[in-house]
């Protein structure tokens, strides 16, 4: 396959709402039959055999599909997204943050969005195998579980410009001139 083939491509659901990305290869099989048009070509071509198609760069299938959103995945991460990478405890922002649980998991505290916070070393050894209250500590938010995003496939670093139309959420953001930079 070569690197044009794997180029990608945004694809919209009937209502124009972003679905996937796929690539070139794909997305020229879902117009030649039938199940997408191409919203927005690249200006370049794709060569076949026996044709030459235009090098979709947006496409939008022509039938609506419904996607259950999926729950977000429990993760370090994750965790530490949902925090602001900021410690529950004390506010500080180290490189080195950890894994607290609220309550402990020798107490039978399980590994949940509710019951895990980010936390600084200093604070997670200062509460140890207690509670928040035991130790004489308090969170400053209440743990939970994040909304799904239906659109985590859709990375900053990998937009295209030419996408931007499609993502208008995300327009402020990507545009220095709406900063002022």
């Amino acid at each position: 396959m070569t690197e044009s083939t794997r180029a990608p491509v945004l694809v919209l659901n009937q209502n124009y709402q972003p679905l996937n990305i796929c690539d070139i290869r794909r997305a020229v099989k879902l117009v030649g039959k039938g199940k997408a048009e191409s919203v927005q070509d690249t200006g370049e071509y794709v060569h076949t055999v026996d044709d030459l198609f235009d090098r979709p760069d947006v496409i939008r299938l022509v039938y609506m599909v419904k996607r259950p959103v999926q729950r977000r995945k429990m993760s370090r991460n994750e965790i530490f997204a949902r925090d602001n990478h900021s410690c529950q405890y004390c506010g500080a922002k180290p490189r080195d943050m950890t894994i607290d649980h609220v309550h402990p998991r020798c107490k039978g505290g399980e590994f949940t969005w509710e019951n895990v916070v980010s936390a600084c070393k200093a604070c997670n050894h200062r509460k140890a195998g207690r509670t928040p209250q035991e130790a004489g500590m308090r969170l400053r938010n209440k743990p939970y579980e994040p909304r799904p995003n239906p659109y985590s496939f859709l990375r900053l670093e990998s937009l295209k410009k030419t996408w931007l139309p499609f993502v208008p959420w995300l327009v402020p953001e990507t545009n220095p001139s709406a900063n002022g930079l």
